[in-house]
């Protein structure tokens, strides 16, 4: 069970040459380390005709993405939106007419979401084909530089208003909510939202209270009976990992409060213990620190989310965000706990997926990877086995999960897609690159530190356009 349990590999300064190698393990032990980043550190929307195809939704995208390109005086690529390129934020929707039918694939059968109204250059039937990529930020902030700050203030508080209308309801509509959330979700209103699409409490409002006191006691009797076994000697590897990976993690303001590790551990331990499928895997970690984050932020006042400081918060209530924590921790493990068994078969079947989407989508950059020896391995297992937190901020991070939680199979299925669109993004500079060392540590290293909102919702809505394209093609991972 504890196969993997070992301390994780020095990433190497410069890399080495890639060899062909036979077995997952050989990889593992010869690439560099899937979480140590430079310094350790809904329903396809109201669908305007019955006959609305795959080119017309294509076609749109781009149309939309060129226009506000253009709008910022940037030009526009051909291809695949550039990095420099981004969405407009848009009004919300009028009602779709009455006499046309929405139309949907199989795959978007879950995933409702607001199409919100188009920009003056696009037509409203064909805007509302196409995901609304919200500019929303952590706190419900859209992109100043583009709406004034009455319109802004009026749009975010429209926004937070029917968040809480959907929520004030005796039962909340869950389906409402996602497509609420898929385009970012309000500060106030996140954590309740997070413990609703985790499914961690009932949508039953008067149920709520006694769910959550039942889970928080529920999970404090865990430690009670597993905690103190953790020097036992058949738990202390896993232990000793558990606290050596802590203090490596990010953001190191919020992760070194001596606080902040002991329920880390606690959380880890106890999960580790009631999953002996997996056990504790380096990776799992992070995933720890969206959840708290946006939980805390309920009871103290944080502009920087990197910079949380816990001593103000009370005992009682962080042993609450604590049980929280973990619960909704589980449930999105639960969807993607095949990445964590021995020697982790889920995220090699999704590098493989991944290296044949993008050698579809964007030939020239998969042949340009392969031709300088570099292996999807050695980027992309991070990518899947950190759901992307080592490649962006955390900021970022917490609105990509806003959307990952309204989509159906949304940190597994939907997360292959935003790779997809992550990687092609940087298709000018891969391009560039002739060197294996520098393509690799480029890889390695992206420059996303200033990233923000905007960046995700361009993110978000090339990788929705992608898997409109592809999801339900059959033969969509072959060449």
């Amino acid at each position: 069970t504890w196969g993997l349990l070992k301390a994780a590999p020095k990433m190497p300064t410069t890399p080495v040459r890639a060899k062909r190698v036979s077995t997952f393990q050989e990889f593992e032990s010869n690439t560099s380390d899937a979480w140590d980043a430079g310094e350790d550190d809904d329903e396809l929307l109201a669908m305007a005709a019955e006959s609305l195809n795959t080119e017309v939704v294509m076609e749109t995208a781009h149309r939309v993405l060129r226009d506000h390109s253009q709008r910022r005086g940037r030009p526009a690529l051909q291809e695949a939106p550039g990095p420099e390129q981004r969405l407009k934020p848009e009004a919300e929707p009028p009602s779709a007419p009455a006499d046309l039918r929405l139309v949907k694939s199989v795959s978007e059968s879950h995933t409702s979401r607001p199409a919100e109204s188009a920009s003056d250059a696009v037509p409203l039937q064909r805007s509302q084909s196409l995901p609304h990529s919200a500019t929303v930020a952590l706190g419900g902030m859209s992109d100043p530089s583009t709406l004034s700050s009455s319109a802004l203030s009026k749009r975010e508080a429209s926004r937070l208003d029917k968040f809480q209308q959907l929520l004030a309801g005796p039962n909340t509509d869950l389906e409402e909510l996602r497509k609420l959330s898929w385009s970012g979700i309000p500060k106030p209103v996140r954590p309740i939202t997070w413990k609703l699409l985790s499914g961690y409490l009932p949508a039953n409002v008067d149920r709520r209270p006694s769910t959550l006191q039942r889970k928080q006691k529920e999970y404090f009797a865990f430690i009670e009976h597993y905690y103190d076994s953790r020097n036992d000697e058949v738990h202390q590897d896993t232990y000793r990992q558990i606290h050596i990976d802590i203090p490596r993690m990010s953001p190191e303001a919020l992760i070194l409060q001596p606080k902040v590790m002991e329920i880390f551990e606690r959380i880890l331990f106890i999960w580790a213990i009631r999953h002996p499928a997996s056990g504790y895997v380096q990776g799992i970690n992070d995933l720890v620190t969206p959840f708290f984050v946006v939980f805390i932020c309920e009871h103290i006042e944080a502009e920087d989310v990197d910079a949380v400081d816990v001593s103000s918060v009370p005992a009682d209530v962080l042993r609450n965000i604590e049980a929280d924590t973990y619960w909704c921790m589980s449930k999105l493990l639960d969807g993607i706990q095949d990445n964590y068994t021995f020697a982790q078969p889920g995220i090699q079947m999704k590098v493989k997926m991944l290296e044949e989407l993008v050698s579809r989508i964007d030939e020239q950059v998969h042949r340009h990877l392969d031709q300088h020896e570099v292996r999807y391995l050695q980027f992309a297992f991070r990518w899947m086995n950190n759901l992307l937190m080592r490649e962006v901020p955390l900021r970022c991070t917490i609105r990509l999960w806003d959307t990952y939680q309204s989509e159906p199979e949304g940190f597994s299925h939907f997360h292959l897609y935003v790779c997809a669109a992550f990687l092609t993004r940087w298709r000018k500079e891969i391009l560039e690159e002739r060197d294996f060392q520098e393509l690799l540590l480029f890889l390695q290293n992206l420059p996303t530190a200033h990233w923000d909102d905007e960046d995700i919702s361009l993110l978000l809505a090339d990788a929705y356009r992608l898997k409109f394209a592809f999801a339900d093609a059959p033969n969509h991972y072959k060449k």
